[in-house]
């Protein structure tokens, strides 16, 4: 079957991008790399000896970043609903992140195989989870907010007090709702656009910061 116009568009603008060529010169999985270490300059929140969590991870651009700045003495764990080619350094749980058994393989490695009695032992979750868009607002924005919603409950469960959320956010219904709670469990919400982040895109990054736990 041959590719739609707009499939072939946007294949050629992927591979005309900028941000795509340097990461293959720079041995990255993706672009998205270039968007966590801009914020790492800026901000700092990934330090040598953390336990991170990454949400949405494949094909492993931010799990890669995050596995080189926390060192031999931190620990990534990384989950995605598709399949993430191994990296060192790097747990990884396969599974649909809305279900159930999925959460509870994460929390498993969280929490190291105790009793799960008390999980809050993550220093930073960063999550880039994002749902297949379909172009139309209507259904694509709460399948988003869904996303993320989620990761604002699974940091709930896991962060450390004074603990740190980095979530994708797409700006438009319940937006405004998002900053209010982050707002309310955080001492501090800033708002970043990095430059790999594609100028037409609604997304944003917002960094939570103190978990108040």
């Amino acid at each position: 079957m041959s590719k739609s116009k707009s499939s072939k568009n946007w294949l050629k603008e992927h591979e005309d991008d900028a941000w795509v060529k340097k990461s293959r010169l720079d041995g990255y999985r993706s672009r998205a790399s270039y968007k966590l270490l801009e914020i790492q300059k800026s901000d700092r929140l990934i330090k040598p000896g953390m336990t991170v969590v990454d949400l949405g991870s494949a094909p492993g651009g931010w799990s890669q970043v995050a596995a080189e700045l926390v060192g031999d003495r931190g620990r990534v764990i990384a989950s995605d609903i598709l399949p993430m080619d191994a990296i060192a350094d790097v747990q990884f749980v396969q599974g649909d992140f809305t279900e159930e058994s999925c959460l509870k393989a994460i929390l498993g490695l969280v929490d190291g195989g105790r009793d799960l009695s008390d999980p809050h032992c993550v220093d930073l979750v960063i999550s880039d989870m994002a749902p297949n868009l379909s172009g139309m607002a209507a259904i694509d924005q709460p399948r988003s907010m869904y996303l993320v919603d989620l990761a604002l409950d699974f940091a709930r469960i896991t962060l450390k007090p004074g603990g740190v959320l980095l979530s994708k956010v797409f700006q438009g219904d319940g937006f405004d709702d998002l900053l209010k709670a982050l707002r309310n469990e955080y001492t501090q919400v800033l708002s970043r656009k990095p430059d790999a982040s594609r100028s037409r895109s609604k997304e944003v990054y917002l960094l939570a910061k103190g978990f108040k736990g």
